[in-house]
C-alpha cells in the first residue's frame, strides 16, 4: 500500500486488497480528522512564550534595532520588545518582570552567560600567547598598549566596589538655636 493522499475510491480499494489477501485481518474502521491549526489563530494577540525569548535575547545581545526588526516580521510592538527585553512579558508587567526558572528574563541571562564564558575561554588562551620574549621584541608603542589593554582586562573581571558614600537609610536632621549671652539683649529698667 503506498502512502500520501488518496481520494476515497483508491482509499476504499486499497482496504478491500487488503482484507482480500488476508482473511484474519479484522477490517480498520478509518477515521478522518482534520488537522489542527498551526501556530496562532486568526484574531490571536498572544505571542508564543520562544518567542518572546528569541526576541530578548536578540534585543540583549544583537541590539534594540536587531530585536525590532524581527519583531516587525510577526507583527509585534516595539513596546513589546521593550518589555521582553527586559524580561517582562507585556508592556503592562514591565515594572514587575517574571524571574522564574523558565522566564525571559532566565533566557537572557543564560544567554549572556554563555558568551560571557566563551569569550573568557578565549582571553585566557589570548594570554599564553604573550609571552616575555614577544614582550621584549615588541616596540614601545606596543609595550603600551599590550599594558593598557590588560589594565582594562583587569578592571573588567574585578568585581565592582562602591566606592560611593551614599546612605540608602532613613537620614535624621537635628536642628538647634545657638545659645546666646544675656549681654547681647538690650536692657530697660521698668519702675514698679
Amino acid at each position: 500500500m503506498s502512502m500520501g493522499l488518496v481520494n476515497d475510491e483508491d482509499f476504499e480499494c486499497e482496504l478491500n486488497k487488503g482484507s482480500q489477501s488476508n482473511s484474519n485481518w479484522n477490517r480498520a474502521i478509518a477515521e478522518i480528522r482534520e488537522s489542527p491549526t498551526k501556530g496562532r489563530a486568526p484574531g490571536d494577540v498572544e505571542v508564543p512564550e520562544s518567542l518572546r525569548k528569541i526576541i530578548g535575547e536578540t534585543s540583549e545581545l544583537d541590539g534594540r534595532k536587531e530585536a525590532v526588526a524581527l519583531a516587525k516580521m510577526f507583527d509585534i510592538s516595539e513596546s513589546s520588545v521593550s518589555a521582553y527585553a527586559h524580561g517582562s512579558t507585556s508592556t503592562a508587567s514591565y515594572n514587575k518582570p517574571d524571574i522564574g526558572i523558565d522566564s525571559i528574563q532566565s533566557h537572557i541571562n543564560k544567554s549572556k552567560e554563555r558568551i560571557s564564558n566563551k569569550a573568557r575561554s578565549r582571553l585566557f588562551q589570548s594570554l599564553k600567547h604573550i609571552t616575555d620574549e614577544k614582550l621584549k621584541e615588541a616596540s614601545v608603542r606596543d609595550v603600551s598598549q599590550v599594558a593598557r589593554h590588560m589594565s582594562a582586562i583587569i578592571k573588567e573581571q574585578e568585581p565592582s566596589v562602591n566606592t560611593s558614600n551614599e546612605n540608602n537609610g532613613i537620614q535624621f536632621i537635628f536642628y538647634s538655636p545657638h545659645i546666646k549671652n544675656e549681654d547681647v539683649f538690650d536692657t530697660i529698667t521698668v519702675p514698679e
